[in-house]
């Protein structure tokens, strides 16, 4: 009998997108979409591949989720993401009405919670799924990219 699917399972998902974003040197950072127990879109940060800072993985997603489904508005998905959204993300995620977002490592400094932006009122949000998991990736980045320079 299989598991039931939970934030857990979705988070791993993002995590592996996470590992992608990773071995192309890109911030590892990765989101799935999930839409009535099922993914609809898969994505990681490429900011540096595509030479675009609006390239993140929540970006991304959000792209390919309205693509798959049809229409903009993602009232009934939920958004998992390895680190908590930048503003810029947040504010994407009030424009899409999406219905959950679930993260996993917090971003004290640059996370949409710090700069108090607005999500829409329907939004719920969910914190710290898989969260060392998924901060231990970003630091381990970080980490080699300084003992690179």
């Amino acid at each position: 009998m299989l598991e039931p699917k939970n934030d857990a399972y979705f988070m791993q998902q993002a995590y592996n997108q996470a590992e992608m974003a990773f071995d192309k040197n890109e911030v590892p950072i990765g989101a799935v979409i999930v839409c009535k127990g099922i993914i609809v879109a898969r994505a990681h940060n490429l900011t540096e591949t595509l030479n675009d800072v609006t390239a993140h993985a929540e970006m991304q997603a959000f792209t390919s989720a309205a693509d798959y489904l049809g229409g903009k508005y993602l009232k009934e998905c939920t958004l998992y993401v390895t680190l908590e959204p930048c503003q810029m993300c947040a504010g994407a995620s009030y424009w899409t009405q999406i219905g959950k977002i679930v993260f996993g490592a917090s971003d004290t400094q640059r996370g949409f919670l710090h700069y108090k932006t607005q999500l829409h009122p329907k939004t719920k949000i969910v914190s710290g799924v898989l969260a060392e998991k998924c901060s231990k990736l970003l630091t381990k980045f970080f980490v080699e990219k300084r003992n690179l320079n």
